[in-house]
């Protein structure tokens, strides 16, 4: 078995908001953030388990159940930073975070998300991990623009550059990048040097080779899925729209019914819910 790896993410997600008299008004971004840590990945089955069986003359060894992974843990809400950290932690504590030996914080380069994850999960070897798809589709706008009007040569050279991102890291496609002729169109040169700084700021979180070879997420896919599983299946129907607080409640209350089943029992065993309008005895 590999060594035991816990996650943690966060990510927002925009909801619709009601003004006075029924009016649209700007949207708010309530957070969803996460841990969860699945279990090592088991070793190659052996050769002697693909044989056919020996007849036993005697009783088989007792089987023992598998180990069982840490349950994921979800908060969402229209939280503050420092304030979600605090109860991220608790919760990481919950699911045993500390006694993996791997902590893993996975981000899609948001302003602050980076040193949110390392002031709230401080050690040392804390990996960040940047959200391979990001970095990935900010290469293909680059490519549409370098290439317009040839869909073809833009997706065979996103393809190629994404590839060389996967395999060689951030460092060897930035290198690759910088080597190119700069290109003559006004539109295409600002791209080219959004991309480039945008690569430099995040390249020390974009080590995808080695991160793979660790067996190790590379895409925050579980996070965005948590987007829409928690938030969105509730929040963002057609034609919805939320005041405030009723975003904020919905969305507590979505994040302990999306996570382990005996956070959704705590809750309303506290007489102090039991007043709530959203209280349902059995």
């Amino acid at each position: 078995m590999g060594r035991t790896t816990a996650y943690c993410g966060i990510d927002g997600t925009s909801v619709s908001q009601q003004g006075p008299k029924g009016t649209k008004a700007e949207g708010k971004m309530p957070y969803v953030a996460m841990v969860f840590n699945p279990l090592p990945l088991p070793a190659e089955t052996p050769a002697e388990a693909l044989a056919p069986p020996v007849p036993r003359t005697e009783a088989p060894p007792r089987q023992t159940a598998p180990p069982k992974a840490m349950q994921a843990r979800y908060l969402a809400g229209l939280y503050s930073l420092p304030l979600l950290g605090l109860l991220l932690r608790q919760q990481g504590s919950q699911v045993g975070m500390e006694r993996a030996e791997v902590w893993i914080g996975l981000s899609d380069g948001g302003s602050g998300l980076e040193d949110f994850l390392r002031t709230n999960f401080n050690r040392p070897d804390l990996v960040v991990i940047l959200d391979f798809y990001h970095p990935a589709s900010r290469l293909e706008e680059l490519a549409k623009l370098w290439h317009e009007g040839d869909p073809e040569q833009s997706r065979h050279v996103a393809e190629q550059w994404c590839k060389q991102l996967k395999h060689e890291g951030g460092q060897a496609l930035l290198e690759r990048l910088r080597s190119l002729p700069p290109p003559k169109r006004k539109a295409v040169r600002e791209k080219y040097r959004e991309t480039l700084g945008y690569l430099e700021n995040q390249k020390h979180k974009m080590n995808y080779p080695h991160y793979q070879k660790q067996g190790w997420y590379i895409g925050s896919g579980a996070v965005e899925s948590a987007c829409k599983s928690v938030v969105g299946q509730r929040l963002k129907l057609a034609g919805m729209r939320w005041g405030e607080r009723g975003t904020d409640s919905v969305c507590h209350l979505r994040a302990l019914l999306r996570s382990d089943p005996s956070q959704w029992q705590a809750f309303w065993s506290r007489q102090v819910n039991k007043g709530s309008i959203f209280y349902q005895p059995k």
